[in-house]
């Protein structure tokens, strides 16, 4: 029997060699999410560089919100990468959700970037 670890690793694999399929240059948002936080980067796999990133332990954030690890904390850090990302100007990306299930924090911060304008 694997353990969880190995478990959570396996789907991360496999969403990301999902997602290889689907990028066609487009950049990638990606989720990581601890008990205490929530980050987020966007990724340009083809130079294999981090754009911009967000998370609860950013100053602006902390003045914003008061718990950083429950999901109104995540829908704050998905409306700061959008608002970022589209100051830059990108509009499409890939979100990248890693191993995690796609709900709770993760579909509150995709819901938050979603609203501001991204696409994906």
């Amino acid at each position: 029997m694997k353990n969880n670890r190995a478990l959570f690793e396996r789907r991360k694999l496999r969403n990301r060699n999902f997602l290889r399929k689907k990028l066609n240059g487009k950049l990638r948002l990606t989720v990581f999410r601890s008990n205490k936080h929530i980050y987020c980067q966007i990724i340009d796999d083809s130079s294999k560089k981090t754009l911009l990133s967000s998370s609860t332990l950013d100053k602006e954030m902390r003045k914003k919100i008061k718990i950083s690890g429950n999901a109104e904390a995540a829908l704050e850090v998905g409306r700061d990468i959008a608002d970022k990302a589209i100051k830059k100007g990108f509009k499409e990306i890939v979100f990248d959700r890693g191993g995690y299930l796609f709900h709770g924090r993760v579909k509150s911060l995709a819901d938050g970037a979603r609203e501001k304008g991204l696409k994906f």
